[in-house]
């Protein structure tokens, strides 16, 4: 095992754009969890309230958080296991160069499995989205028409 300083080289050059995936990765990873607290945060007001008080329309926004709860879960679990995937690209590109192993399929193969969880991320978030924007906080009651 002879490992010459060119061939080091580069696999660092080949191992760089998995590190920038990674770094959006973790970006869209403080996202989430910005997305999350504040969730949770206006979950912890609620139900305050309605430890105060019952009323059906906390009752009903706190079913709309707890389903955009569920679904930034999901998109927080996907973008983790993205995370993973890619650095087990990386170690894998350096093994693979360092032990002469024949590793390319499975490095493809890993970094397919990364961009499809990667996708799945930016579904549910964008599933989040969409039910926090379908029910905006502090709806306006009906009111009667002036006469």
């Amino acid at each position: 095992m002879n490992i010459q300083i060119s061939d080091i080289g580069h696999v660092i050059q080949l191992a760089i754009a998995p590190v920038f995936l990674l770094t959006g990765v973790c970006t869209m990873l403080m996202v989430l969890t910005n997305r999350l607290a504040r969730i949770i945060d206006r979950t912890r007001t609620l139900e305050d309230r309605l430890d105060v008080a019952y009323h059906e329309a906390y009752m009903d926004e706190l079913d709309v958080l707890y389903r955009r709860w569920h679904l930034i879960n999901f998109a927080i679990a996907l973008s983790t296991a993205c995370g993973l995937v890619i650095c087990l690209v990386i170690a894998m590109l350096f093994l693979g160069d360092t032990t002469n192993l024949p590793l390319d399929r499975y490095i493809a193969a890993l970094f397919v499995v990364g961009m499809i969880t990667l996708i799945g991320s930016f579904v549910y978030l964008l599933r989040e989205i969409f039910v926090a924007s379908k029910t905006p906080r502090g709806r306006r009651h009906k009111r009667p028409a002036p006469t």
